[in-house]
């Protein structure tokens, strides 16, 4: 950790006088630091390398298109990301309202591929976002649901059942999912990776960025529970979902719960098998 704050204090050029945890996840150490300058930072070290490169490109991506808050990116190398300090505050009450506004027209943002220029990761996993595609059916059973498979078998958790559903499941899809153009999402969006700043604005944090199909953004919102119902309410109101789109939520659910599988074990295994079946037979 000394070694990355002296880091910083070349690339800032003011003295650190203080740091202080801001917590830690699965892969990274977070810090708030104090300059004697005044300056305020905050500090992610990842003990797995590039994740901070990613993140770092993820966050400048969402910047660009300029319709939610997102930190400001400071500096980065492989192992460090030094971000913008923004202190948080209570929601007000329409709080949600303006999240899920500004989202919507974050979803207004698209591309002619899904994907992204390089891979990231979700978790400590790597998030296949190459090759690009400009179909989203071949995109995500590709690069997210075989992907998955690929991994759980080398990790041992795909028996014959789990693969026999999966595979089956290649076969239905494009009579399920609605095609969309590719929308700018934060690929990762659950209650963790949000927060409410000192003026009550929405800032969205460590994302998973890709260009895909907005249902699959909704999926990672309601994976733990869901938002506010007024979010939902209001991001309809400036761009409404496709007809249905509840009925296919379980199935972008399934890309996140086998990637939990793949990180934490045969805990989700059933979780896994349960979402397959309310598609396939």
């Amino acid at each position: 950790m000394n070694e990355a704050l002296s880091k910083i204090e070349k690339v800032i050029g003011q003295k650190i006088i203080s740091s202080s945890s801001g917590g830690g996840g699965c892969i990274a150490d977070s810090f708030f630091i104090q300059t004697d300058q005044g300056g305020k930072y905050f500090l992610k070290n990842y003990s797995i390398k590039n994740v901070s490169v990613c993140e770092a490109h993820g966050l400048i991506e969402l910047s660009k298109a300029n319709k939610i808050k997102i930190p400001n990116v400071i500096w980065f190398n492989e192992n460090i990301l030094l971000l913008e300090y923004l202190p948080t505050a209570r929601k007000t009450s329409d709080f949600f309202e303006t999240f899920g506004s500004q989202l919507a027209k974050l979803h207004k943002v698209t591309s002619e591929n899904f994907g992204f220029y390089e891979d990231n990761f979700i978790g400590s996993n790597v998030q296949k976002n190459l090759p690009q595609s400009t179909d989203w059916i071949d995109f995500y059973w590709n690069n997210r649901i075989l992907y998955q498979l690929n991994l759980a078998d080398k990790n041992g958790y795909a028996d014959n059942e789990l693969t026999t559903l999966i595979l089956r499941l290649e076969k239905v899809l494009p009579s399920i999912i609605v095609e969309e153009p590719a929308s700018l999402i934060h690929g990762d969006l659950w209650s963790g990776n949000y927060l409410c700043d000192e003026q009550s604005r929405p800032v969205i944090i460590d994302p998973a960025v890709y260009y895909g199909n907005r249902e699959a953004e909704f999926a990672m919102t309601l994976l733990f529970g869901g938002f506010d119902e007024k979010f939902y309410l209001a991001y309809n109101e400036v761009f409404p979902l496709q007809k249905d789109w509840k009925y296919r939520i379980d199935l972008y659910k399934l890309y996140h719960v086998l990637n939990h599988l793949n990180l934490f074990g045969m805990g989700y295994y059933s979780q896994v098998i349960s979402i397959l079946k309310k598609y396939v037979r």
